[in-house]
C-alpha cells in the first residue's frame, strides 16, 4: 500500500437518482493531501428505471471523477463485482448510493490506511468508517450520531476501504445472494479467514439517507426481513458456524427473545398500527420504527427457520 493511495470508490445503484446526485456531489468536493494520488468513482447502474443513466450522461461534465457502467438488474453483489473488475485503483472503497460523505472522507481513509500499514507492517487489513443514519434529505450531514448508528459488523459495504488484491484473493461477492442481505458479511467471513484485520476509522463519516419511517413502508420492510431470513440460511450453508447462526438469528435464544417480545406474534403490523401512526403523527417516526422492529425481527426469525426447514427437505 505504501505512503500513497489511489482510490476507486465503487457504488452500486438502483433507482436512487435523487440521493445519488447528493452522493456524487459530495465525492467531487473532497479535500485531499499529497497522500492521495487520485481517485475515481465507479458507478454501476443495476438496471435502474428512473433515468439514472440518462441523468449521469447529460451531466457528465459536473462529475469528472465518475465512470459509469451498467448491467441488467442482478443485485448489489454482481454490481460491486463489476465495479471492482473495472476499477483502476489499488484500493477499493465501497459505499452505497444513498450515502453522503464529508469533505475529508477520502483523506480520513487514506490516513488510516497509511497508519495501519505502519502499525501492522503489512496491508492485511481494511478500514471501516462511520455510518450515521438520517432522514434529512435537504441536509443529510447535519444529523448527530445516535446509539442506534452503532454497528458491530466486521465487514459491511456501507463505508469500507480495502486493498483490491485481497478482494480478488477472497473471491469477491457471491452472486448467489440475489435477495436482500448478507452478501457483504459473507465476504467478511472469507476475508477474516484470510487473516485480514479490521481498523476502525470513525473520521471517515458517511450519512446514510433513507426516507422517514411511515406505515406505507411496512409491507416492503416485512418482505425484506423474509428475504434476509432466506439469504441468512444461504450464508449458514456456506459457513456452518455458531458465529453465523448468531448473526442470522437462527438460535433458540432469538426464537424466545422475539417470540416473547412480539407476544408470540400478537404484536404485529395490524395490532400495532394505531400506535405507530400516532407516534409518526407527533414526529416520533424513529421511535415508531424501533417499535416496529419487534414484529419485523419476528418475521426475520420465522423466515430463517422456514428457509432452513426447506433446505433440509431439499437435501434429504
Amino acid at each position: 500500500m505504501g505512503e500513497k493511495v489511489y482510490f476507486s470508490v465503487v457504488i452500486p445503484t438502483y433507482n436512487r437518482k435523487a440521493i445519488l446526485e447528493k452522493c456524487l456531489r459530495a465525492l467531487e468536493a473532497q479535500q485531499l493531501s499529497s497522500r492521495v494520488t487520485g481517485y475515481e468513482v465507479v458507478v454501476v447502474d443495476d438496471g435502474s428505471t428512473d433515468g439514472t443513466l440518462e441523468w449521469l450522461s447529460s451531466n457528465q461534465s459536473e462529475f469528472p471523477h465518475v465512470r459509469t457502467f451498467e448491467q441488467n438488474h442482478a443485485g448489489p453483489a454482481a454490481a460491486r463485482n463489476l465495479g471492482v473488475e473495472k476499477a483502476n485503483g489499488d484500493t477499493i472503497i465501497f459505499i452505497d448510493s444513498d450515502l453522503v460523505v464529508t469533505e475529508t472522507f477520502l483523506q480520513s481513509h487514506a490516513d488510516a490506511l497509511v497508519a495501519g500499514q505502519a502499525q501492522l507492517g503489512s496491508d492485511k487489513f481494511f478500514t471501516y468508517g462511520a455510518v450515521i443514519n438520517t432522514a434529512n434529505f435537504e441536509n443529510p450531514t447535519s444529523e448527530p450520531y445516535k446509539i442506534t448508528d452503532f454497528s458491530a459488523a466486521f465487514f459491511a459495504t456501507g463505508n469500507v476501504a480495502i486493498p483490491k488484491h485481497w478482494l480478488e484473493k477472497a473471491g469477491l461477492f457471491d452472486t448467489g445472494f440475489q435477495l436482500y442481505g448478507w452478501e457483504d458479511l459473507e465476504l467478511g467471513v472469507r476475508l477474516k479467514n484470510l487473516g485480514l484485520k479490521l481498523i476502525k476509522c470513525p473520521q471517515a463519516v458517511g450519512y446514510h439517507w433513507h426516507p422517514a419511517f411511515n406505515t406505507e413502508q411496512i409491507p416492503n420492510l416485512i418482505d425484506k426481513e423474509i428475504q434476509r431470513g432466506r439469504m441468512g440460511v444461504l450464508f449458514y450453508q456456506k459457513h456452518p458456524t455458531w458465529e453465523v447462526r448468531m448473526m442470522i438469528q437462527m438460535t433458540l435464544l432469538h426464537r424466545i427473545l422475539w417470540g416473547t417480545l412480539s407476544l408470540n406474534g400478537f404484536l404485529n403490523e395490524r395490532t400495532m398500527l394505531p400506535l405507530l401512526r400516532w407516534l409518526i403523527s407527533i414526529g416520533k417516526s424513529q421511535l415508531a420504527l424501533e417499535l416496529a422492529r419487534i414484529f419485523l425481527n419476528w418475521y426475520n426469525v420465522k423466515g430463517v427457520y422456514q428457509a432452513y426447514a426447506e433446505m433440509k427437505l431439499n437435501l434429504s
